[in-house]
């Protein structure tokens, strides 16, 4: 089954992202890593204020955003921002500039990184629900960079300014397997077989409602959706997004939950095997709400439900290509112990 919107959705944002390192200053600050970001205001952010907009577009804490426009930092249409209680209007272009802060990450013993492997390049970890994989937006502390620093303090250079080592991430409530480089080498190499679409990415969901076809592809552009500017959407001049998947089974939902699931939906849930081709923030919850099967425990996205406090997203598999070695490496974690009980509590429509 093949769904493409693409040309029924509106035009939302423009937006890139650069990092550089700066050259020789004129102060006595020094030379750090400046990450640049631009974004115009689209409909979702109109009359929305300067420091919020900074907060959405850089991913820093309000206090963060704050420092940043005293520092004039922020630019409005090229003019500096002065005032963070500022409201834009729809169409003027906010710019910010955001440099590396010295010290700002440290490690911390107490934040548990369940390895799966690791050696002198690269580590694979089983992320467990509710760590956050970086700072950023008001979290600065107990990430999971936090733990990593403590047990690898080499990945501290490694890598992008405030997420050192990370290639790729997961949310929140997202359990799962994640790889870490713990050398430079091994980052631009890794990073390069993901935009190569070289590194094999599968997710365990539970999604509401029953599909007619045992096996799909759902290739639709995402960006920040026009309704509500902390959720993503499928938008016509947004990034590629590809998302295959196979259904595995279908389940029946316990008949004592009448509320179980959005309003209107059958009392049907099908636990599907979700392979990324591209990765974007919230791809296959942003996907499968798109064509009206949103995943269970997704209050975000269409899918809130008594029947579970997170969404069902695991990361179950991961593999790629050794960035010093060429050995073919892989790796599958299990489901966490909150989704398999769900399952085992649902009736198998195919075994009843």
């Amino acid at each position: 089954m093949k769904w493409d919107r693409t040309k029924t959705f509106k035009s939302l944002i423009s937006r890139y992202q650069v990092s550089e390192s700066t050259g020789p200053e004129t102060s006595a600050e020094p030379s750090l890593e400046i990450a640049h970001f631009a974004e115009e205001v689209s409909p979702a952010l109109e009359n929305e204020r300067v420091d919020r907009l900074v907060c959405l577009v850089a991913d820093v804490s309000r206090n963060r955003a704050t420092e940043l426009i005293g520092q004039s930092r922020v630019l409005v249409d090229g003019v500096v921002a002065t005032k963070g209680s500022r409201r834009l209007p729809e169409g003027v272009t906010i710019e910010i500039s955001v440099p590396a802060v010295n010290n700002e990450l440290v490690g911390d013993v107490n934040v548990e990184i369940p390895v799966v492997y690791e050696d002198a390049d690269v580590i694979v970890i089983n992320k467990p629900i509710g760590l956050v994989v970086h700072p950023g937006s008001g979290v600065t502390d107990k990430t999971m960079v936090n733990g990593l620093l403590a047990k690898y303090p080499e990945i501290g250079d490694v890598g992008q300014v405030g997420r050192p080592g990370i290639v790729h991430r997961l949310d929140k409530d997202t359990s799962g397997l994640l790889m870490v480089a713990r050398t430079e080498e091994a980052y631009v190499d890794l990073v390069d077989q993901l935009k190569a679409r070289l590194v094999g990415r599968e997710y365990a969901a539970l999604a509401f409602g029953a599909f007619d076809s045992e096996s799909g592809t759902i290739d639709a552009p995402l960006g920040r959706s026009q309704k509500d500017a902390t959720r993503q959407a499928v938008v016509m001049d947004g990034r590629k997004a590809i998302t295959h998947y196979e259904v595995e089974d279908t389940y029946r939902l316990p008949k004592a939950n009448q509320i179980a699931g959005p309003s209107g939906k059958p009392r049907v849930v099908t636990r599907l095997r979700c392979q990324l081709e591209t990765g974007r923030t919230h791809q296959i919850r942003v996907h499968l709400s798109s064509i009206g099967r949103p995943i269970v425990g997704d209050q975000k996205y269409g899918g809130g439900t008594t029947l579970l406090s997170r969404p069902f997203l695991h990361a179950a598999s991961l593999a790629f290509t050794h960035p010093s070695t060429g050995e073919s490496l892989s790796f599958e974690a299990p489901l966490p112990e909150d989704l398999s009980a769900l399952l085992t509590s649902l009736d198998n429509i195919e075994q009843s």
